[in-house]
């Protein structure tokens, strides 16, 4: 009997991995809330669902990548339309035995919590935040941070490995996924803002923006965000691949976690206030790397040098 597989979400992330799906050999059926979006996906093959339910009845994997716990929530359980109409989730529609996959970023004791919730429904629950950006996503490239039961991985596990070239089990029960995913987030801020503040100093002192983006990426001081990220500000291209506001929701979530167990993270402190000091001076929406807009007295590079 063929397992089908459904995905929520074809945004940066998603859209790829939906592709990645369909280039396994499986037929995706998709939805997001945006139905031209979902049309568009189809025409190269699979099934744009008009609803959550449609979907949740259809699929016997359900994908999700969504931003956040907020929208899981309701992609799950349901909400209300823009007309402040109630809508159904896809939990009302799946079948007892089915798997959720949860690909955001959150809380890990929040997706503790949604395990046992979905668990209580007959569905099992994957709980699988996702990392390494939209072209390694198309590319089925990316990294799955993920925990789950066994019962889970044996109907989930071809899917997972059609959409990522590392997919690590990390343990049994939900919330080990979010826990490193958290942690990869923590150095992603913290290597943001500290190439940021490096480039700064660097415009604020005169260094040709190119040349020390040059020496840098060849040095030991180098980080992958670094080569990245800095890439957009000489480009002058601040289009959100991922947005200021992402990382004051994930360093938030950091923070959350480590004062629980009341765990000092100065640096991660520091790199939050940065991206709030951005988000706040009207950054919000822009890429990640528009971080370094809010060190005075700079001149950041206007044309494309390179990305």
């Amino acid at each position: 009997m063929t397992t089908s597989i459904g995905l929520i979400g074809l945004g940066a992330m998603g859209s790829g991995m939906a592709q990645s799906i369909r280039r396994a050999g499986h037929v995706p059926f998709v939805f997001d809330v945006r139905r031209e979006v979902a049309e568009a996906f189809v025409k190269d093959g699979g099934v744009a669902c008009g609803t959550l339910a449609e979907l949740g009845a259809a699929a016997d994997v359900i994908v999700s990548v969504v931003v956040n716990a907020a929208q899981t929530e309701s992609v799950l359980f349901g909400g209300t339309n823009a007309q402040g109409e109630a809508t159904a989730g896809v939990a009302s529609a799946m079948r007892r035995g089915s798997v959720f996959v949860m690909c955001s970023t959150v809380d890990p004791n929040w997706s503790v919590a949604l395990e046992g919730r979905l668990n209580a429904m007959g569905i099992h629950y994957i709980d699988a935040p996702i990392s390494g950006g939209a072209a390694k996503a198309a590319s089925a490239q990316m990294t799955m941070m993920t925990a789950g039961k066994p019962e889970a991985y044996a109907i989930a596990e071809p899917f997972l490995n059609a959409m990522a070239a590392k997919v690590y089990k990390l343990s049994d029960c939900a919330g080990a996924g979010s826990k490193v995913k958290i942690i990869n987030q923590l150095l992603a801020g913290v290597h943001i803002a500290a190439a940021a503040e490096a480039m700064a100093l660097g415009l604020r002192e005169g260094v040709d923006a190119a040349a020390l983006y040059e020496v840098i990426t060849n040095s030991a001081g180098n980080s992958w965000m670094f080569e990245n990220r800095m890439a957009h500000v000489l480009a002058a291209d601040y289009t959100p691949l991922s947005a200021v506001d992402f990382f004051v929701k994930d360093l938030g979530i950091v923070l959350d976690m480590a004062r629980a167990s009341k765990f000092p993270l100065p640096l991660s402190s520091t790199a939050h206030q940065m991206f709030m000091q951005a988000s706040t001076a009207g950054f919000a929406k822009e890429d990640d790397s528009a971080v370094i807009k809010i060190f005075p007295g700079i001149e950041l590079p206007k044309k494309s040098v390179t990305r």
